[in-house]
């Protein structure tokens, strides 16, 4: 049975987690994934979360029935500087003791290297991976990773073999729609890439995007040409080129049984109505195996 999640990030500026609840709820959703925000995990900082404010996202949890499913916590534990690779392992112990507490079943995360030393945030990650084992283990929370524009790791294929290098049952691929053209070099093959992926793949994340390497690269113009950046959305489905007839095809063929999170961002004036049809078209499309009802 697919899970469909709110990311509440458009709501992040001006509402509480415990607000959130209450909003995922009147959006018709049953879980979150809380992304990055200041006074929970933040992109790389120490959590900043005490006693009184879990207290309050418990009860919030409790009266709306609304669970947060999954934390989506981006810490950089594959920099190639040593001390701020510590620093992020501590990061990661913190917001594991939060999950556990909040009973989150689920880290959907990156790898968070510098894509400029690409060989040595690989050894970073996994010297923090094989750091943290025991902390997920003991908790018996699971892990996500995403290749991600701009990281070390930015192509489908190479994610899928990083995650497989863990080796661990619990340890899975997290299949990102919207940084689908940078996950295929401007390829539109999202069956492939999740055939690629296989029996690690175990959450999806559902945005739309425009090919950035589309008309001979020329849709978006940077300046200066060739400047280190990477150019991405999180759009509506419809707003977008994302072929969705062949991923949900695909997912239903496999009769996926994961996770899909709603992570549309940048459209704050209509963030309401872009989540209910978002909902709306997902258990269209998986209208038989839907457990949010």
């Amino acid at each position: 049975m697919v899970k469909i999640l709110l990311d509440p990030s458009m709501y992040h500026p001006h509402l509480s987690v415990a607000q959130e609840c209450e909003k995922a709820a009147d959006l018709g959703y049953g879980y979150i994934e809380l992304s990055p925000r200041a006074d929970f995990h933040e992109w790389h900082h120490y959590p900043k979360v005490d006693k009184a404010e879990i207290a309050r996202v418990k009860k919030a949890m409790q009266t709306t029935g609304v669970k947060i499913e999954t934390f989506n916590p981006v810490f950089n534990w594959s920099s190639p500087d040593e001390q701020e690779r510590q620093a992020q392992v501590r990061n990661w112990r913190r917001l594991l003791e939060i999950a556990e507490e909040l009973e989150v079943p689920l880290m959907a995360t990156e790898f968070s290297g510098d894509p400029n030393q690409p060989l040595k945030s690989e050894h970073q990650f996994y010297r923090s991976i094989e750091e943290l084992i025991p902390d997920f283990e003991k908790r018996g929370i699971e892990c996500v990773v995403e290749a991600h524009p701009y990281d070390f790791v930015e192509t489908n294929d190479r994610a899928v073999q990083v995650v497989r290098g863990v080796d661990k049952d619990w340890f899975n691929y997290q299949f990102c729609l919207p940084h689908l053209f940078h996950l295929s070099l401007g390829k539109s093959n999202p069956r492939e890439l999740m055939e690629y992926a296989g029996e690690r793949l175990r959450h999806v994340h559902v945005a739309d995007v425009w090919n950035h390497l589309a008309n001979v690269g020329n849709r978006y113009i940077i300046n200066p040409p060739g400047v280190d950046a990477r150019i991405h959305q999180h759009n509506e489905i419809g707003n977008g080129e994302v072929p969705w007839d062949e991923v949900f095809g695909y997912l239903r063929e496999v009769e996926y049984d994961g996770r899909l999170s709603v992570c549309v961002f940048g459209w704050e004036e209509e963030a309401d109505a872009i989540h209910v049809r978002m909902r709306e078209r997902l258990e269209a499309e998986f209208s038989q195996r839907s457990d949010n009802n």
